[in-house]
């Protein structure tokens, strides 16, 4: 894998997660011809650094572009020249452009409320969409700051649908448990 990177991004040796960092990126928009500019803040907390990257230029619709699969794919990459240089540092890397972020998190909340309010207003099962995992994440997240409602992923392979149902109540629970009671 050394090879691999060394050969897109130069072999030299860095001695600061930020220089490998920018070198890597600066490599990424030199070999793709991008006219894109970045900004980079690293912030430590405790044992685990933030990388927060945000891409700013001409380029910023190829970026968001199909749901922003260019943004994960240089967030992936970053990543995985960071653990490779530095392996005994965790780090957190988050790429955006444009706010891109947010706002596909909120559209995914927006949803998930939705799909939460049937549930509980018919007493019955919705599913959601199929996702993949960093956005059932969000969902999950999500439905569980309400205890009047549950979820879970269904399905196998990367892409699960959610299944969001009515929780069962503490009193709902306690009358089924004296019904069986009664009828034993």
């Amino acid at each position: 894998m050394a090879g691999f990177f060394s050969k897109l991004f130069g072999g030299a040796k860095k001695e600061d997660l930020e220089s490998v960092v920018e070198a890597t990126l600066n490599g990424i928009l030199e070999k793709g011809n991008f006219d894109l500019s970045y900004e980079l803040n690293l912030t430590k907390k405790e044992e685990i650094t933030d990388v927060k990257i945000e891409f700013s230029g001409g380029d910023e619709p190829l970026l968001i572009d199909f749901k922003g699969q260019l943004l994960d794919a240089i967030q992936l990459i970053v990543k995985r020249v960071t653990q490779h240089h530095f392996s005994d540092v965790q780090t957190n890397v988050i790429v955006d452009c444009g706010g891109f972020r947010q706002e596909s998190e909120a559209a995914l909340i927006e949803r998930a409320e939705h799909l939460k309010t049937i549930a509980i207003e018919q007493g019955k099962s919705v599913y959601s969409r199929a996702l993949p995992p960093k956005e059932r994440k969000v969902v999950h997240q999500y439905l569980a700051l309400d205890g009047r409602v549950k979820s879970r992923s269904l399905g196998d392979g990367l892409y699960k649908k959610i299944k969001i149902y009515p929780a069962k109540s503490t009193t709902e629970a306690s009358e089924n448990d004296s019904l069986a009671e009664e009828t034993n």
